[in-house]
């Protein structure tokens, strides 16, 4: 538990990540753009008063307002800066003493309808030491001169932020003749001087003058790469900047990933409803409870003193036993939402930003390699993507997945191909997998559309509500949703093309394949014409779903980076299952896939294609170009690893129940990472326990992978009661999900005018 406020510990305390990365304690900093910067200073003044570290802050400052400006004028005079775009004035004021001069400059602001700065940054000191040879006379006057400058800053403070900037450590051994008197030992002193004097004046004050002493103790790490031994180094004085920024914007442009001096969000109405909702069905549930145990003791089975027989008790509720199974199941993901609102909205836990190394991404990677050949076991069937193997491949990928996204290795650009990859490859095993059950089973009943859209859905429709997030937020599961629809309706409408129809006629199949080569004709239509596709998806009520930020780009780049991956696990499952009609391939145990020759020769060619593309992805420059070439060629990979995984008789006849595990949860695990391993909405890392990096991952993983299983419990026990194989029954459940979606929808609306 953080407690406190978390501008203070902005403001006082953090440490580096590596060399220029610096992590404040228990919250996250935003890194500012030129035009994010802009959005927040519009209309502001700024003013920056001191020596000349002072004015090295001031133009790190700027710098994040224009990059182009350069650091010319007079050194020991005032310098102005001004945006008129965004009507910012920034000015930097020559005051190097802490004396008459600065104070009359600060009570100007003070008096009568004089326009006050809206941010004011003050700090001064080194050359009161320098220029009085760092005499205790010098640091008295300082003492007095501070505590008559005190009134008027926490008079300031209550109109304007009010900064104090303690005075950095220097690097002694590098030091001229004319700054040896300025020591460590005397800088600590005026320091300890003015941060007594601050908070005595403050004490009885709700205008506070905030200290800022975090320059401190990153000058402490960086001040022996100084030019002078006195002023900071570039990178550090940025750090200052953007902590200031930081500290000021984050309260008004609310960053995600920016959780330093951010208030908590208010509960909705959507979310207060929501968790009345849970709490009822927890109420719900106690009381069903209470209720079927009092009953249970009444008819517990008892001797008949007459007769001397047993008598049973003949209570059949199966009615009660599905409404407590139903809140029973509200009730845990009550329990588990809660949870998740308390990681990720409610300032409890601390967050941290993620840093990469390769060793954070790379030695996890081998470890949990390691564990999956550890845990190897015969497959109950040897059929090629059989369900173990599946569940396998979809286990793994998630695992490197998550480790992907906790060590922040999306920096990396051959990393960020790769996994590109394995997210392609889910994608394909939606085209394979709902392509081979349409094809073999020839079900297109609104069942089983149901259960596959509620197991889909259930989880994301939650957390939109509990976390107050879109639906497109939880980009993965609108991309397979989607795609299930397009696979149903190529599959679904007229000619129904199933495998029991194309055993009698090969015609069939070139009708199937006809229907694929026109699905695949209308994705390269849509890939290469955006206002089309935004049209499609900006009509109501699928804008309702599909938009971000007011737009369906991000969904739009989201589908045209894997467009082809689902076409091509449909059309890899229609040449798999003719191919096995006609047992062109063996797939009995130890076999290899076909003769050893044609083996041995596709085996080599997936190898060298497996290879040759993790050598394209390593040498890539741009992350654009890359993408571009990515929907066409990521299926090479794909289809090299199946093959290579398929082709070896022994290799299709084991898999590991450690990857297969984690794969039947993998939706689950992918949605949940978002706010209880992660935080900040996959922005920054989940603390804790705070001070202990490995420990902590531990616990929250551990934590995090046990509501990621009970979570899908809770769905599989869900879709039994809410998608019925009655039919009667599913058309009146359908009726209150459609009910269910207005009342959502009529809130939303409601939300948004009162935001108006």
């Amino acid at each position: 538990f953080q407690g406190g406020d978390t501008c203070e510990y902005l403001l006082s305390s953090g440490r580096f990540l590596g060399e220029k990365v610096w992590q404040p304690h228990s919250c996250m900093m935003h890194k500012y753009k030129n035009s994010e910067a802009k959005n927040c200073l519009i209309d502001k003044h700024i003013v920056f008063i001191g020596d000349s570290r002072i004015r090295q802050l001031f133009y790190s400052f700027i710098k994040l307002i224009n990059p182009q400006v350069k650091e010319e004028g007079n050194k020991h005079g005032n310098i102005p800066f001004e945006d008129k775009s965004a009507s910012i004035k920034v000015d930097f004021l020559w005051y190097p003493e802490v004396n008459g001069s600065m104070r009359q400059r600060i009570k100007s602001w003070t008096e009568g309808s004089v326009a006050k700065p809206h941010i004011i940054v003050v700090g001064a000191a080194t050359w009161s030491i320098k220029i009085h040879n760092g005499s205790n006379e010098a640091l008295a006057q300082y003492k007095i001169n501070v505590t008559s400058i005190a009134p008027l800053l926490e008079k300031l403070a209550k109109s304007s932020d009010v900064y104090w900037v303690l005075q950095d450590p220097v690097y002694e051994d590098m030091l001229s003749e004319s700054r040896k008197m300025i020591t460590n030992e005397k800088i600590d002193a005026y320091n300890e001087a003015a941060v007594r004097i601050l908070n005595s004046s403050s004490r009885n004050s709700k205008a506070k003058v905030k200290v800022f002493s975090v320059s401190k103790l990153i000058a402490q790490e960086t001040i022996m790469k100084s030019a002078d031994g006195l002023h900071l180094p570039e990178s550090s004085r940025d750090t200052n900047a953007m902590i200031l920024m930081n500290v000021y914007c984050n309260k008004i442009m609310k960053p995600i990933d920016g959780s330093c001096c951010q208030p908590q969000p208010p509960l909705t109405l959507i979310q207060k409803i929501a968790f009345c909702f849970f709490i009822l069905s927890i109420i719900g549930y106690l009381i069903i409870s209470l209720i079927h145990r009092s009953n249970y003791r009444k008819n517990k089975s008892c001797t008949d003193l007459e007769s001397g027989e047993e008598k049973k008790p003949t209570i059949s509720t199966p009615n009660v036993s599905t409404l407590e199974m139903l809140l029973h199941s509200f009730c845990k993901l009550g329990l588990i939402m809660t949870y998740f609102y308390l990681c990720d909205r409610a300032n409890l836990f601390m967050k941290e930003n993620k840093f990469y190394t390769h060793s954070s991404f790379f030695i996890p990677i081998v470890y949990i390699l390691v564990l999956g050949v550890f845990y190897t076991e015969n497959t109950k069937e040897t059929k090629v993507l059989n369900r173990e193997q599946t569940d396998e491949w979809k286990g793994w990928m998630q695992l490197v997945i998550l480790i992907y996204h906790i060590s922040g290795a999306s920096t990396f650009l051959p990393v960020y191909m790769h996994i590109r990859v394995l997210v392609a490859a889910y994608l394909f095993q939606t085209g394979y997998g709902h392509f081979s059950y349409f094809w073999i089973k020839g079900d297109f009943g609104v069942y089983r559309v149901c259960q596959v859209l509620f197991r889909l859905n259930f989880l994301v429709v939650v957390l939109c509500v509990v976390m107050d997030r879109p639906y497109q937020f939880y980009y993965f599961v609108p991309l397979v949703t989607v795609w299930f629809m397009i696979i149903y309706a190529t599959l679904a409408i007229w000619p129904q093309i199933v495998q029991k129809k194309a055993n009698g006629s090969c015609l069939w199949h070139f009708g199937l394949l006809l229907k694929l080569l026109c699905l695949l004709t209308c994705i390269y239509f849509l890939s290469y014409s955006q206002g089309t596709f935004e049209k499609i998806f900006s009509f109501w009520p699928l804008s309702k779903c599909f938009e971000l930020n007011g737009n369906v780009y991000e969904w739009w780049f989201r589908w045209k980076l894997d467009r082809y991956v689902v076409f091509h696990g449909m059309l890899f499952a229609f040449i798999y299952l003719a191919l096995q009609k006609r047992q062109v391939i063996s797939e009995g145990k130890g076999d290899p896939l076909f003769s050893s020759r044609v083996s041995n020769i596709l085996l080599f060619i997936s190898i060298v294609s497996f290879l040759t593309y993790s050598v394209w992805a390593s040498s890539c420059k741009n992350k654009t170009e890359c993408n571009e070439l990515h929907p066409s060629v990521s299926v090479v990979q794909i289809l090299a690893f199946i093959l290579i995984r398929n082709i070896p008789g022994y290799v299709r006849s084991v898999y590991s129940s450690f990857f297969a595990w984690f794969g039947k949860i993998s939706l689950e695990l992918f949605i949940c990472q978002y706010h209880i391993w992660l935080a900040a909405d996959t922005k920054g890392i989940l603390v804790l326990v705070p001070g202990y990096p490995l420990f902590n991952v531990l616990v929250s993983t551990f934590i995090f992978v046990c509501v990621a299983h009970e979570i899908s419990q809770i769905t599989n026990d869900l879709a039994q009661i809410v998608v019925p194989k009655d039919n009667s029954t599913l058309l009146k459940r359908l009726l209150c999900i459609v009910g269910f979606f207005s009342g959502l929808h009529l809130f939303s609306a409601m939300q948004d005018q009162s935001k108006h």
